[in-house]
């Protein structure tokens, strides 16, 4: 059952992928066809997240792998590949489910707006964006999931594109996390360079495995800080924090997706996917890279909390309530509690969309 489980993985975010491409194709008269399929595809990758999830708690340190190759280049093969361990398989439970219960409340909540059909379009992109992210086993495929994810927050954070404040905070959204996704692609050019793979594992010759990291030695602290802006960039670190407050000026659900489920649990998910690179040559558990995290997660979370307290309007309160429990999380982290920081995540994942659509 394990092979089976893992050679479909990519079903999961091909559901909410064919319901988005199909609802693109349909009407605006035919609102109750575009929440249907999309309520639908997302239920569909929950049921298959929740049998994941099942295959992935049989055996303490379970990962099951299925590499492919993508194309070829002279000598040189570019492959990709699909991961499942507790850490993706927590995820996709969370954010399907988590997803699953914004888009039966958007029913209600964009009733009257004369673009439902196409925002049950973007929403089911964006979720499909994400359950392919936490499954990627290359971090090649990660940064094109990655990117997909960033593409589809830019078009519902600008949704009501006729207010010129939504305009603004989208372009504002896309361009500051465009910042950190420039460290993200130089560190993936670089792990590239030195290791001769973007594959987290492939039978002991991946990435994150021992062989490669041996290789890596001090270019890996690098590697990772690199890697650590494009992260900082999604999950709202100080100071490519400006954005999520303004995020704001989407509709409601689409808060509620960014700040619980999806945009911003791709930050803290990519720092606990790679982290054999930040631990790398570690020294009673403290690395130059984890101190620079541990900072970074102590200045965001303080900050945001006292700029929280001043703010008059309570959605910008639980933005900034966002920023300051991600520097929570990459604190964690940053101290070796990687399961502490996955938790909070997870956990944050289910209040913070209570919240918003409370």
């Amino acid at each position: 059952m394990n092979s089976w489980v893992v050679a479909y993985l990519w079903w999961i975010p091909a559901a909410p992928f064919a319901a988005s491409l199909v609802i693109l194709s349909l009407s605006n008269a035919r609102r109750k066809s575009a929440a249907a399929l999309a309520v639908a595809g997302q239920a569909l990758a929950l049921a298959m997240s929740m049998v994941a999830f099942a295959v992935s708690m049989q055996a303490p340190g379970f990962r099951a792998v299925q590499n492919f190759t993508w194309f070829t280049f002279g000598e040189q093969a570019l492959r990709l590949g699909f991961v499942l361990d507790p850490l993706a398989a927590a995820m996709l439970v969370m954010i399907a489910l988590v997803g699953l219960c914004i888009f039966v409340f958007s029913i209600g909540y964009m009733a009257e707006d004369k673009n439902f059909t196409r925002f049950f379009a973007y929403l089911s992109f964006f979720s499909g964006a994400m359950l392919g992210l936490v499954i990627a086993n290359s971090l090649l495929l990660l940064f094109i999931f990655w990117e997909l994810v960033g593409l589809a927050s830019y078009l519902l954070i600008g949704f009501w594109i006729q207010k010129p404040s939504a305009a603004a905070a989208a372009k504002k959204a896309f361009i500051t996390t465009r910042i950190g996704d420039m460290g993200l692609f130089l560190g993936m050019l670089w792990l590239y360079g030195r290791s001769g793979t973007l594959l987290f594992y492939d039978g002991g010759n991946g990435c994150l495995e021992s062989a490669s990291l041996a290789i890596l030695g001090a270019s890996a602290t690098f590697i990772a800080l690199l890697i650590f802006c494009g992260a900082a960039g999604k999950s709202g670190q100080f100071p490519l924090h400006v954005w999520l407050p303004d995020a704001m000026e989407g509709p409601t659900p689409v808060s509620a997706l960014i700040h619980a489920a999806t945009m911003v649990a791709a930050g803290v998910f990519l720092v606990a996917r790679v982290y054999p690179l930040f631990s790398l040559g570690a020294i009673n558990g403290v690395t130059s890279s984890l101190t620079v995290v541990v900072w970074i997660g102590v200045t965001t979370a303080l900050m945001a909390a006292l700029i929280a307290i001043a703010q008059p309007d309570i959605k910008r309160i639980l933005a900034y309530s966002t920023v300051s429990q991600l520097g929570l999380m990459m604190v964690s982290l940053g101290v070796g509690g990687v399961a502490a920081g996955i938790l909070h995540l997870l956990a944050h994942g289910f209040f913070k969309a209570l919240l918003f659509l409370g």
